[in-house]
């Protein structure tokens, strides 16, 4: 599972999901394709806002393989960390 924490690198830094790599929502745009060749996309930021925005644009560019986490906590309990 390919775990994206959609918040700011600074609010990454202060602490995110086990395995969870930072592509801030102003960034995913220009970085689809990075989450092309994923089976399986999990998104999340701070209150789930951030990644409901993310799941939305990904799913307009094709890539429909994704689910939104929400909030981090509601993250952290759907991964079960």
């Amino acid at each position: 599972m390919f775990i994206v924490d959609v918040r700011t690198p600074q609010e990454f830094s202060e602490g995110s999901l086990k395995g969870a790599v930072n592509i801030p929502l102003a960034e995913i745009s220009g970085k689809l394709n990075e989450f092309k060749d994923k089976k399986e996309i999990f998104v999340f930021c701070r209150s789930g806002g951030r990644s409901s925005a993310a799941t939305e644009l990904l799913k307009e560019n094709g890539i429909t393989n994704v689910k939104d986490g929400g909030g981090i906590e509601n993250a952290r309990k759907i991964l079960n960390q």
